[in-house]
């Protein structure tokens, strides 16, 4: 099975503090993707932000809730 390199690629993760969202950000991550990590909860994105990039990885936290349109153009 071949995966496609995505080193270098840009991702935002939405619910990137905790479960499945943080699960993706830190493989993404692991795989070379600068992520954006979003969500309600600051102090959970800064912990999985840290977890990025104590392990070489790139990471912005942008507190972010995806119900307010305004917060969400923010993100993008």
């Amino acid at each position: 099975m071949t995966t496609q390199n995505l080193h270098g690629y840009v991702a935002i993760i939405t619910g990137a503090g905790s479960g499945i969202g943080r699960a993706t950000a830190l493989a993404l991550a692991q795989a070379g993707v600068h992520v954006a990590l979003a969500a309600r909860t600051t102090q959970n994105l800064e912990v999985v932000a840290h977890d990025i990039t104590t392990n070489g990885g790139t990471a912005l936290v942008i507190p972010t809730d995806v119900g307010d349109e305004i917060q969400v153009e923010r993100l993008i």
